[in-house]
């Protein structure tokens, strides 16, 4: 255990996480006299105080709990769980057979199916998931990205089975490929033909399905790898710009598609660090899309974002502390202007959240809501010296960086040359030293430990027979197709693959004829070919 009270050595600099200089104190002098110019009004440009005028005080946030495991009916009763308990909207967490573009039969994926996401094989295993669960009143996000426009085609043909129109759906879909290259590393395809994929997803979804969001430009992967706060504004920027140059380069007017461009941020312990960066990325992306796109619709420059707080700062040490944490890090991501929020549950250091986690994080979210007072004026923090002084240089380091990466040719040319993974990888390093020595503190990692009770935690227990079910499940329902059917809608989908069509109508025919993900997966690989990635050091 440590001393309450470690001196400091004098002259040492204080910094935040990211390693800005903070001062000891601020005042009028550190934010200028064009305030009122960089602040705007909530809802309008430069949207620094939150992209809608009355923001909480009309409507909170949707609270979005990340979830999903074992088989459709598992992710199902966990669903109708949090929704009973209040929760607004869902969060699908996929498997990483699904993700990586295999059915539950493949030889690789027997370890993993079902173990951190849902096993989704067929459009039956979707429309187990969502059962029973009103479709067209829900908001529903897909944390997926190689495979996404299969899953998007699977839940299309849900809703289509039961009576929905796709424009009564809302949700997102994440669809983030190059952060996949950056951080995750569940790519099927090179990076070329990935983002072809991912750019036909947001063409198709702008007229056919109006109401989702196509893509949700992703900081938090690497952030969670690494990063630092300013590092991941840049590197979603840099990817936001090379996903709306590809769509431009096709022709399709800028405001056509931007409306519906979100951002997945983290938000982690660095409170004012995190509010700032929040702040921040809505002037960035404000900039880029009237700037350099020349956006005429307001709601092309509007940034929203979901917030998944942290997993990397959750402690398998103490766990408890953990909900401490997580709520220091939901009110981050209140202050700074969430369109949605997850709150980690507190053993997620551990094993899949159990009820009672995954209970008590959503209640979080609901006393910040109901009992903090956070919610009853806009943008609380405006005008704080130090938090307009922050917001302000995070603007423009990230502005920099992003300029630094457009030198090295882009999001793109930047990650084929492992530009930005030896960024994360140099920062991460940086963190770890830091903590190992202690000048990073970590309650219960590297002060005030103790022999903690984590022992006496009741974890989440898996099933073991969650893939012998799966496969025995799957398997029944392929016999009851019909294979030619089947054989002829995949042979459309190798036809667009093979030309510039876009391959959402195939795969949705496809999804329609009771093709599986992997077999779809696999026709899209008979033409692109499966991505190994180089060494870059």
């Amino acid at each position: 255990m440590t001393p309450s009270r470690r001196p400091r050595p004098e002259g040492s600099a204080v910094s935040t996480d990211s390693g800005l200089t903070v001062k000891a104190l601020y005042d009028a002098d550190d934010i200028g006299d064009d305030l009122g110019v960089r602040l705007g009004a909530p809802g309008h440009p430069p949207f620094t105080r939150g992209p809608y005028e009355t923001m909480y005080r009309d409507r909170l946030w949707t609270m979005r709990q990340y979830a999903g495991f074992g088989s459709g009916d598992d992710t199902n009763a966990r669903y109708r769980f949090l929704l009973e308990q209040g929760q607004t909207a869902l969060s699908v967490a996929f498997d990483l057979p699904t993700q990586l573009g295999l059915d539950s039969h493949h030889p690789l994926a027997e370890a993993e199916v079902g173990r951190v996401g849902v096993a989704i094989d067929t459009v039956d295993d979707m429309a187990d998931v969502f059962d029973g669960l009103p479709l067209d009143q829900l908001s529903v996000n897909f944390t997926i990205n190689a495979t996404a426009p299969i899953i998007l085609a699977f839940y299309l043909v849900t809703a289509e089975r039961r009576g929905i129109e796709w424009d009564q759906l809302s949700g997102t879909v994440q669809n983030d490929i190059l952060k996949e290259f950056l951080a995750r590393h569940t790519f099927i395809y090179p990076p070329g033909p990935s983002m072809r994929l991912a750019c036909d997803l947001v063409e198709f979804a702008a007229t056919e399905v109006p109401r989702f969001n196509p893509i949700s430009v992703t900081g938090y992967h690497a952030r969670e790898a690494g990063a630092d706060a300013i590092q991941e504004l840049a590197f979603a920027m840099s990817s936001a710009i090379a996903y709306c140059d590809e769509l431009v380069g096709r022709g399709l007017p800028f405001d056509s598609f931007a409306p519906r461009v979100s951002f997945h941020f983290a938000t982690t312990l660095d409170l004012f660090e995190e509010v700032a960066k929040l702040r921040a990325a809505r002037r960035v992306w404000h900039r880029l899309a009237t700037e350099r796109y020349g956006a005429q619709v307001e709601a092309s420059a509007r940034l929203r974002f979901f917030s998944g707080c942290s997993g990397a700062t959750l402690t398998a040490q103490q766990p408890l502390n953990n909900v401490v944490r997580s709520t220091i890090q939901c009110m981050g991501a209140v202050l700074g202007g969430a369109q949605s929020i997850h709150v980690m549950g507190y053993d997620e250091a551990l094993e899949i959240p159990t009820e009672e986690a995954v209970t008590l994080a959503l209640r979080t979210q609901q006393i910040v809501a109901l009992e903090s007072g956070l919610t009853r004026t806009i943008d609380p923090l405006a005008g704080s010296f130090y938090l307009e002084s922050l917001t302000d240089e995070i603007e423009r380091a990230a502005g920099d960086l992003i300029a630094e990466i457009e030198g090295h040719g882009g999001a793109v040319a930047a990650l084929g040359e492992g530009i930005l993974q030896r960024w994360i990888a140099e920062k991460a390093y940086q963190t770890e030293r830091e903590l190992s020595t202690g000048h990073r503190p970590k309650v219960g990692v590297n002060c005030y430990t103790d022999d903690s009770d984590v022992d006496q935690l009741r974890l989440f227990e898996m099933d073991d027979a969650v893939c012998e079910r799966q496969i025995a499940r799957t398997r029944q329902r392929l016999e009851r197709r019909d294979g030619r059917e089947v054989a002829v809608a995949l042979e459309g989908v190798v036809a667009a693959a093979t030309t510039s069509d876009n391959v959402m109508p195939p795969l949705i025919e496809a999804a329609r004829a009771g093709a599986t993900l992997g077999e779809a997966s696999a026709a899209l690989l008979s033409v692109f070919g499966e991505y190994r990635e180089p060494e870059l050091w």
